[in-house]
Order: structure tokens, then sequence, then C-alpha cells
């Protein structure tokens, strides 16, 4: 599945060059896609490179040229090469995957154990802890400048829960610890990133946890936010970060449910597991995807449907 070695080898002699990744960007995204940006933009000066995604939470505009994100996708530009950073699919690109369609060659680089690898190249290793870790595997390290390094790192930081989670692995470790060599702030970033919550974002999550319920003898716990609740509490779903995750804490939990309401009526639903248990493909068959610990679909309008239709699925796997 994995078709190329080294990045350098994709770009040479190209003259266009478009970028994205999957629609509500997180920070393995947002990193991944701006870390492959400013690498082409350092040495490829002469190549035209446009990055196109929905917009980034705020903590994330830090990064070198985030500002140069293209939120609306109105380009006619044909691309001589399309990359796919951190997305399993091409309806996940959202309203960029007209230039995927449209390039004369496609490159996904991605770990979503869900990938089909639809590009014409990829590099898809479903155990690495993030999309950013594979590019800095993609990248020569002497190439990687301190604001690269940034972009790498908050994305690793991210998908890893600040190296907790179980894709974290000695290789994740060194990674981490090569891009701290750059100079980069890694407390900072940690700290501004991941852990600070505006007051908005701790009230909303305490409600989640307050309304929370323990299902199938404790081995699972949903939490649900309406567009009304989201209303009340004045949020987006940009500000909903951290809370499946703090509901998979639960002890003794297996899997921990997230569900809120888009704004179309639909329950956009992550999970994220403890123990042994197949989120991704508990995700699948509700035509959703992601990582075996870690995924994500979307459900119809009705709650109450939604959480039925989830607990028989659950109480079939579990």
């Amino acid at each position: 599945m994995n078709s190329i070695t080294n990045i350098d080898e994709k770009l040479t002699g190209i003259k266009s060059v478009g970028i994205a990744g999957h629609v509500r960007p997180d920070g393995d995204c947002a990193g991944s896609t701006l870390a492959v940006y400013n690498y082409i933009r350092t040495y490829y000066p002469k190549t035209d490179v446009r990055l196109y995604l929905e917009p980034i939470p705020n903590i994330f505009k830090f990064l070198q040229n985030a500002e140069e994100i293209r939120n609306e996708c109105t380009d006619t530009e044909n691309f001589d090469l399309f990359i796919v950073l951190d997305c399993g699919d091409k309806m996940r690109l959202g309203s960029a995957a007209k230039y995927f369609e449209s390039a004369g060659h496609t490159l996904c680089i991605d770990h979503h154990v869900s990938n089909q690898a639809f590009a014409d190249d990829n590099y898809i290793l479903p155990d690495a802890s993030s999309t950013c870790e594979l590019v800095f595997d993609l990248m020569d390290k002497d190439k990687i400048t301190k604001e690269i390094a940034e972009c790498l790192y908050t994305g690793m930081v991210h998908d890893t829960g600040v190296f907790k989670y179980s894709c974290t692995s000695p290789k994740t470790m060194r990674a981490a610890a090569v891009l701290m060599e750059k100079g980069i702030d890694f407390p900072k970033i940690v700290d501004e990133t991941f852990f600070t919550k505006t007051y908005r974002q701790n009230r909303v999550m305490g409600q989640v946890l307050l309304d929370s319920k323990l299902y199938l003898d404790g081995k699972c716990i949903i939490g649900t936010l309406t567009g009304e609740q989201m209303k009340e509490f004045d949020v987006l779903p940009k500000h909903l970060e951290g809370i499946v995750s703090q509901l998979r804490v639960t002890k003794d939990t297996v899997l921990a449910v997230f569900l809120y309401q888009n704004e179309d009526g639909s329950y956009k639903v992550s999970f994220r597991v403890n123990g042994d248990f197949d989120a991704a493909e508990l995700a699948m068959h509700f035509g959703g995807g992601g990582h075996v610990k870690a995924a994500g679909c979307t459900m119809g309008s009705c709650l109450e449907k939604n959480i039925e239709l989830l607990l028989s699925e659950i109480a079939k796997r579990l």
C-alpha cells in the first residue's frame, strides 16, 4: 500500500500542488497539511502550492502560514499533484474533492485503518500515531525547520492525547524528540492547544458529563448535545474537542460515545475505546470510519433512534 519512500521524489519537477485534509480539521489535519505546505514553500519556491481546508480552530492559527489556508474552493486550477493528508476517503475532502478528481497525479498520506488507498500513490500506516508522524517519516530530517517542526509536533500531540494513547510507540517518541531538538516551545504547544479551554468550552463539557448515561452494565457511556443546547452555550463543533476523550476515562467503561447535532439536523458521532473493541469497524457499519481506538460517523436527526441503533450494534460487539 506504501508506494513512496520520501516526499521529495513526488515534488521534483512539479509546477503546481494542491493540498487538502478532512472536513472539520483537527490538530493532526491542520498540522500535517501546514507542514507539507511550508515544506514546499520553503524548498520548492517556484512551485505554485495551495492549501484548502475548512476553517481551523483558533488554537492552531499560530502555525506558520495558517493565514494562507483557503477556506473556499473557488479556484479553477487543475493541479499537477494533489496531496491528501489525514483523510480516509475522498468524500471527507468536502468541496476540495473536485481538485483531487482533476489533478494530474494524486498522493494520500494517512493513518486511518478504513482508508482503502484511493489515490494514485499512497503512504498509509494504520498503526502510526498520526499523519504528522508519517509526514515526518517522509521528510528529509535536515530540512525540517523549527516552523515545520511546530506543525508536526502539534499534530502528534493531538492524535496521541499528549503521548498517552495506545497508538503512541517508541518510534513516535523518537520522532517527537527530533522535533523538540529543532527548538520548538513544546510546553506552550501542549498547554495552549491541548489543555487550555475557554469558559464556554468548560461549561458545555460539564453539561455533557452531567447528562451522560451508562449503558450495557456500565461498559458503554454516551454523552449528547443537541443543536438547541449548542446555541444555549454559544458553541460550535470546533469547540467540542476533548469531550469524548473525557467520557472515555470513566472507570470500567469499554466504549465512550459522543453525539452532537450538525446544522442540518444530523448527528456527528465520535467513538473512543478503552480495552479490546474495534471502533473503526463499528463506525464503518454506520458509513463512517477511523481508527480501532478512535472513530466516527454521521447519523440521522432523531437522537433517541440513533442511540437505540448504536446500542444494538455495540451490544453485539461487546
